[in-house]
């Protein structure tokens, strides 16, 4: 079945090679005419001419009005059908020419008609394959007159005449398909080269975006990093000269502290809204779909934001819902927090509603605001990393640009809709779509209370950068743990062997960062520890490559992951959900 386009790209070829055809439909007649003028009076050679040269002239001002003025894309049926009808009747003419120089009898005359029929039906097949009906009908107008002739005279020479139509019609519509599929077979290949340049050329401008986008993100990373990290360092050397006069004051150790505290926590803030990006990209976020109250969901962002809105002196209300949606409950949060948390930074005065609409079989939660608002040409890339349209100074007070973002990564790993609506003053909607649920029959039960903190476990730690295997060591050491620590696996081991001399040194757990020396991975020294070992140990990995790629490949090593810079109570928590897990199995 031909698609449209190649419909119109057959149209397209039936008209432009037609001009052959038109061209010997002038030239010939009046040769052919001389030749026929002792059996055709002169009236009936001139009605002849002028009406094969009516129907030429006719076919040549359809064929200019065609590319003139068919609109493309369009099949062009009409303008088929309008061509092909002439091309009938131009053949018909031939064909009645055919039966009288046959009927006439002289031998030269019916030998001169042979020939000339047999070239316009051959010439016919170039000019007419791209339409079927065009040709066939063309050549049973111009042989059928002499078929029937034939085999209504008596003799052999009149049956040999039959057998070499049915031969010639035989043969020239054998070659008229092929050349049509030939042509079809031609403007699939072309569609198909025409769709891969295309293809290609949206390929490189998505390359070429992803490259400029990719440049301005590292821009403005560098430069979001750079501060905190340029503020540390400023705040370090006033310790430091504080320390060479002499003994510190309490309160001003205290204040720098506390500065650098806020410092660290800007500086951990920025690396772990990467990292999510980076997760989400990675599609290594692992997905947890139930059924949600949205009455629950509502009432705790409503208790949440309640202090902001206070704060901020803005109006906040919540239309609840008793409505269930099907989704990841804590992803979901997450995304709706962002939205939130973006509609109260950029609302001055109003207020921030948070609603729902039933549309269909989904449900859209609406985030309205009377904030700033955003221009339409901004719309698309307010969810691009690190764009704040209204803080071209970068103050971190007001964000670092990457909620947004998140929300959209989010939005896509869930498969929720996404939908903006906004004008500048006017305030902003944000909306996302989420699938219907039924309520459970039964509420979720609730966990159980987490187990005692573990401690005294022995715990293999590989890290090649010694000032962080000397940290990792005191901290866990200081929590009561057994710590055989390495450069590399075969180190970590070697520590161990010498503790096995002393006594029983079992391992608990094997703590590891993922880059490693000598082109070697955290999931590399995992498997040589577990060999070594030979029994399936837990397995924590540390890793701050916010690389897509380098995520899957750690989280394929099937180790939980942990991510620098790393929280000291995250990394307990940790190491205690590894133990209850290690239990439980």
């Amino acid at each position: 079945m031909l698609s449209r386009l190649q419909q119109r790209e057959l149209v397209d070829l039936l008209f432009r090679q037609s001009y052959a055809v038109l061209f010997a439909n002038l030239v010939i007649p009046l040769p052919v005419l001389y030749i026929f003028r002792g059996v055709l009076s002169p009236t009936e050679m001139l009605v002849w001419l002028a009406v094969i040269y009516v129907l030429t002239l006719g076919r040549i001002v359809l064929a200019r009005a065609y590319f003139r003025q068919a609109p493309a894309g369009t099949p062009g049926k009409g303008w088929l059908w309008s061509a092909t009808v002439l091309s009938w009747a131009s053949s018909l003419l031939w064909g009645w020419l055919g039966w009288i120089g046959f009927a006439h009898g002289d031998s030269q005359l019916l030998a001169f008609t042979c020939i000339v029929l047999t070239g316009l039906v051959c010439g016919a097949v170039p000019s007419l394959s791209a339409s079927p009906p065009a040709y066939i009908g063309s050549l049973a107008a111009m042989l059928l007159p002499l078929l029937v002739l034939c085999l209504t005279r008596s003799g052999e020479e009149f049956t040999t005449y039959s057998f070499f139509i049915l031969c010639l019609a035989a043969a020239n519509l054998y070659y008229s398909r092929v050349s049509y599929r030939n042509l079809c077979e031609t403007i699939r290949l072309r569609q198909e080269n025409s769709e891969l340049v295309q293809d290609l050329k949206e390929q490189r401008d998505r390359a070429q975006a992803a490259d400029r986008a990719k440049t301005r993100f590292l821009a403005a990373a560098s430069h979001d990093l750079r501060q905190p990290i340029h503020a540390l360092g400023l705040f370090v050397g006033a310790l430091a000269s504080l320390a060479e006069r002499g003994p510190v004051n309490a309160t001003q150790a205290r204040d720098i502290a506390t500065r650098l505290r806020a410092m660290l926590g800007n500086l951990g803030d920025l690396l772990n809204g990467l990292l999510d990006i980076s997760r989400l990209d990675a599609g290594v976020v692992p997905l947890a779909r139930e059924p949600i109250a949205l009455q629950r969901l509502f009432a705790d962002l409503q208790l949440e934001l309640a202090g902001t809105a206070a704060e901020r002196n803005l109006s906040w209300r919540v239309c609840s819902s008793r409505l269930w949606v099907d989704s990841d409950p804590v992803l979901l949060k997450r995304l709706l927090d962002n939205l939130l948390s973006n509609a109260f930074r950029y609302t001055h005065s109003g207020g921030v509603l948070l609603g729902c609409r039933r549309r269909g079989r989904s449900v859209e939660i609406q985030v309205l605001d009377t904030g700033i608002g955003i221009h339409p040409s901004q719309q698309e890339i307010v969810f691009d990393e690190f764009v704040q349209l209204h803080n071209a100074e970068r103050d971190r007070k007001r964000g670092l640009g990457l909620g947004l973002a998140i929300v959209r990564h989010t939005a896509r790993l869930l498969g929720h809709g996404l939908r903006l609506e906004s004008q500048p003053g006017r305030g902003s909607l944000f909306a996302v779509r989420v699938p219907l649920a039924q309520a459970p029959s039964q509420a979720p039960r609730q966990g159980r209370a987490p187990d005692e903190l573990c401690s005294g476990l022995g715990i293999m730690v590989v890290e090649d950068e010694q000032d962080v295997l000397d940290a990792l060591t005191n901290l866990l050491e200081v929590w009561g743990h057994r710590v055989y620590p390495g450069a590399s696996a075969l180190l970590a081991c070697q520590r161990h062997i010498e503790a096995s001399h002393s006594g029983s040194a079992p391992i608990d757990l094997i703590l590891s960062d993922y880059r490693l020396g000598s082109g070697q991975t955290g999931a590399d020294a995992i498997r040589r520890i577990r060999s070594y070992l030979s029994r399936q140990v837990p397995a924590l990995i540390i890793t701050g490559d916010t690389s897509p790629e380098r995520i899957r490949e750690a989280a394929a090593s099937g180790a939980h992951l942990l991510y620098k810079p790393l929280d000291t109570e995250l990394l307990r928590e940790a190491i205690n959900a590894s133990q209850r897990r290690s239990e439980s199995a």
